[in-house]
């Protein structure tokens, strides 16, 4: 090889822009091994929280109360002889209204948090008389003497005191479980004295349920009119599921919230037969979440790595065109390594002090790192102090953009806009061909 062809690739241009590119693609594999970094004590996080919620009670959706009258049917399958099955209706609540409190408590393990609750809510309401005419079901099928009324609870070892059900005034021993699985896959039941669903009048009921959870509390619209009255001391809930609060109050104290949801705003009767209706689709309540995933700001963060190891390399790349500095292929690729470091101290830091001082300790950090190696290579004040600002800017660019999730596509565009217009502007003069 001729020294004419040596100093060629030396010196080339091309071949540096090509090598500069190589290099920025090579350093997506470590940028992509932190983004998986990340999921994986994100996935250790949620099992810790699942963990603790299963000894404490998980999230909890509240199903009922719920009259069930059992009934017999005739069955008979293709190719078998027929025979008498248990067959259910169900009938709901005409008035349903709820009231509770919710008190949060902050459990930690290890490095992590989870968010438990207790909560006192009360139930009250009325149920019309049971009628099973217009099933057309043969009355001496009827099983009268074995209606029940249930209450769903999916997480049963949340229930944490008795619970004792007012009917009509009277006290029903309740007893876990219940007899028909339509509605809901776990709960508590009561017997129905036979008495009490002959007497043709509204059926009163009301009941206290001490329950823990943790993360959310959601409720079934199973009332014809429901009413949902929920007060805590959490300060940051996300009110989510199919309905919003008709009014909220959030401040310093914690916040409350109402709902009015009718039988009109959901897509189940008030009375079937058997499993003929889901419910679940149409819980609504709030969740006890942390206002900060540090979690997700880190792996949001991870995907502008290709932005800030190009753009530091653009910096390099016209300190050595502009004002003939040389930097070596090596010296870029410890550069590189060194902005994939600072993803690797966000999330460590992260889990320590909180996402807002880790990102300014790691930024920090890199700033300084980076900027004191370029004094090595540029050795000269102006470029080094230009080196720091530009870093200064793309890291504060890319906290701001974490911060304003809702706009963060706006104003990455607008950011790229502006710095591609700023780089073309510079270099307007640069006679490339040379």
């Amino acid at each position: 090889m001729s020294s004419t062809f040596k100093e060629w690739i030396r010196t080339s241009i091309t071949i540096k822009l090509v090598i500069i590119g190589t290099l920025s693609l090579i350093l997506l594999i470590p940028a992509g091994m932190i983004r998986r970094l990340v999921n994986e004590r994100k996935e250790t996080r949620d099992a810790v929280i699942s963990e603790v919620s299963s000894k404490w009670g998980n999230s909890q959706t509240i199903t009922g109360p719920v009259i069930t009258v059992p009934y017999r049917k005739y069955v008979k399958e293709p190719g078998s002889a027929g025979g008498y099955v248990t067959g259910y209706a169900h009938f709901l609540p005409d008035q349903l209204d709820i009231s509770g409190n919710l008190k949060p408590e902050i459990r930690r393990r290890n490095l992590y948090q989870v968010v438990l609750y207790k909560s006192d809510l009360q139930f009250a309401g009325t149920f019309a008389m049971p009628d099973m005419s217009g099933f057309k079901i043969d009355p001496e099928m009827i099983l009268w003497d074995e209606a029940f009324i249930s209450v769903g609870i999916p997480d049963m070892r949340g229930i944490k005191e008795g619970l004792v059900i007012q009917f009509e005034g009277k006290p029903l021993e309740v007893n876990p479980g219940v007899p028909s699985r339509d509605i809901m896959a776990s709960g508590v039941s009561a017997r129905l004295p036979l008495e009490m669903i002959e007497s043709g009048k509204p059926l009163r009921f009301d009941f206290t349920l001490h329950i823990n959870g943790s993360e959310s509390i959601r409720f079934i619209p199973m009332g014809k009119t429901t009413k949902v009255a929920l007060t805590s001391s959490w300060q940051d809930p996300s009110f989510d599921g199919a309905f919003l609060p008709d009014d909220r109050k959030l401040d310093s104290k914690g916040f409350s919230a109402h709902w009015t949801i009718l039988h009109l705003n959901r897509n189940f009767p008030q009375q079937w037969l058997d499993d003929a209706f889901a419910v679940d689709e149409w819980s609504f309540g709030v969740n006890l979440m942390f206002p900060v995933d540090h979690y997700q700001k880190s792996e949001r963060s991870v995907k502008y790595a290709i932005m800030f190891i190009v753009f530091t390399f653009l910096t390099f790349f016209f300190s050595e065109i502009l004002v003939n500095k040389k930097v070596h292929p090596i010296q870029y690729l410890l550069i590189g390594f060194s902005l994939c470091i600072f993803y690797t101290l966000l999330l460590s830091l992260s889990e320590q002090v909180g996402f807002l001082w880790a990102y300014i300790i790691a930024a920090a950090a890199i700033i300084s790192l980076i900027t004191a190696y370029s004094s090595s290579i540029l050795k000269d004040r102006k470029l080094i102090a230009l080196v720091g600002f530009i870093l200064m800017a793309l890291y504060t660019f890319l906290f701001t953009i974490l911060q304003i999730e809702a706009y963060s596509l706006l104003m990455g565009s607008i950011g790229l806009f502006v710095v591609m217009a700023l780089i073309m502007y510079l270099t307007r003069k640069i006679d490339w061909q040379k």
